[in-house]
């Protein structure tokens, strides 16, 4: 594992494969960190099909920086990865992410689609129902803590950065209360629904940039937080998108939000399945 600045903001990641190997970049959804169960042995599967694989942290995710700057928490990660490639020296690299991780997939690609070699994306957050949910967990909720106790209240939320981090407690409590409940207001803006893009912070202009091959793996009927008509409507947008079904049944989303939290176990714990997926899109 390793750390490098970005921005200001300290990011931790790590390389797993050889070197000289081509690259792809994992991307995990929620806040969850890049150790989250499923996600390493993913990789793992991926470096022995002959890549390397860069996994890391985003800001306010496992063991990297607390921020809350930028117009909205996506668009902070995607800045953020695209500085990270830039400061690493990756000049190519596909890229695959599911769950919020597929929305910062995108978005980093739009912003550098000459550097994106191919883009494997699944679980894509869309629907009114789905990014009222995402406002509310992400923001909502965190601003709600400021008002009732500060920003020692808003500590509570950050538990395990903070344990992986110490450092992000002194990061969170910079922030005047009455300030961070304004950036909690304008980055739940950037979760608005609209009819005319299916992923938040995605105009049809920057889905007409992305003209990579890509893979995007069919939702659940089930699954109303990454719904079918999302994972649809990217795929027609996307210039050179196939829109796949996945290597699980309709309710794998529901089923995987009722993995209890212990040691070994997680909501992307059955992600390693992707792997023959990924590498026969990667080999083609």
């Amino acid at each position: 594992m390793a750390r490098q600045d970005v921005g200001g903001i300290e990011i931790d990641y790590e390389f797993f494969g050889d070197e000289k190997a081509p690259v792809i970049i994992l991307t995990p959804g929620g806040r969850y960190p890049r150790d989250t169960p499923g996600l390493p042995q993913l990789a793992a599967a991926l470096v022995q099909g002959g890549y390397r694989v860069l996994s890391w942290d985003r800001p306010n995710c496992g063991a990297s920086d607390v921020s809350f700057e930028g117009t909205s928490e996506s668009v902070l990660h995607a800045d953020t990865l695209v500085g990270l490639t830039t400061a690493l020296g990756l000049d190519r690299f596909a890229l695959a992410g599911g769950s919020a991780g597929s929305r910062i997939s995108l978005m980093a690609a739009a912003r550098v689609p000459e550097k994106v070699s191919k883009l494997f994306i699944w679980w894509i957050s869309g629907g009114a129902i789905s990014l009222a949910q995402l406002a509310n967990y992400y923001c909502a909720d965190a601003a709600a803590a400021a008002t009732r106790g500060g920003m020692e209240a808003v500590l509570v939320g950050f538990a395990d950065q903070i344990a992986r981090n110490p450092n992000n407690r002194e990061l969170i409590l910079k922030w005047k209360p009455e300030d961070f409940i304004a950036r909690m207001q304008l980055w739940a803006e950037g979760y608005a629904y609209s009819r005319t893009s299916p992923v938040p912070g995605i105009s049809a202009e920057q889905f007409a940039r992305m003209t990579m091959p890509a893979i995007v793996l069919h939702s659940g009927k089930s699954d109303l937080s990454h719904t079918r008509e999302a994972s649809e409507q990217t795929a027609s947008l996307l210039p050179n998108a196939q829109l796949l079904e996945p290597p699980w049944p309709d309710q794998e989303w529901n089923n995987c939000s009722k993995i209890p939290n212990e040691p070994g176990r997680g909501r992307f714990e059955r992600w390693p399945l992707l792997a023959p997926m990924i590498l026969e899109f990667l080999n083609a």
